[in-house]
């Protein structure tokens, strides 16, 4: 069973870890490249209702948690982000935990009441790694792990994640604008 640890360093600032994850979030203030994966790579970005919610999620942490968001693209099984907080009173690690819980309940609340033809499948293996890992009561959307990048040397770091960003998609089948956003969808056409 994976286990958050957190300890405090001598200068004030959180180690937070997920065991297993060799990537983590030492400066809660810092500048992150960091990629939400959904479990078994369910593709479940290629539905718009999914896709809103995200959205819709990230502009409310951007909002009211303090969050800020420099670049993203979201793919069809994972989402990449730059981001970092706006003072030093928000912790990102909270807020990346914040939008996890919270968009996993609401895309899981849309699959199950909504006509998703791959509604059964998506679920089980779902409930499967909530089982397999025991950090989900029922189901389990999103892995463990953030694959938390700090960037080191502001400017130059956020540009090179802002183009691998870009390209990223750019490498997939299909490419569908979303307002500002760009979302790549892979062997979708709608």
């Amino acid at each position: 069973m994976a286990v958050t640890r957190r300890r405090k360093k001598k200068n004030n600032h959180y180690f937070s870890r997920v065991s297993g994850d060799k990537y983590i979030i030492g400066d809660q203030h810092g500048f992150y490249f960091v990629t939400f994966t959904v479990v078994e790579w369910i593709d479940i970005f290629t539905r718009p209702i999914y896709r809103d919610i995200l959205v819709a999620s990230l502009n409310y942490c951007i909002k009211h948690k303090g969050l800020v968001v420099y670049g993203w693209v979201i793919m069809s099984n994972h989402i990449h982000l730059i981001i970092s907080t706006k003072t030093y009173q928000e912790n990102i690690s909270e807020i990346i935990r914040d939008f996890k819980k919270f968009t996993s309940g609401e895309i899981v609340w849309a699959i199950r009441s909504g006509g998703e033809s791959r509604r059964e499948w998506m679920l089980s293996l779902m409930s499967q790694e909530a089982r397999r890992s025991g950090r989900a009561k029922w189901f389990k959307l999103w892995r463990d792990d953030n694959h938390a990048v700090e960037i080191d040397g502001i400017m130059t770091g956020i540009d090179e994640r802002l183009e691998y960003i870009h390209n990223n998609p750019v490498k997939t089948v299909w490419l569908k604008m979303h307002g500002n956003i760009c979302i790549a969808l892979q062997g979708i056409t709608n």
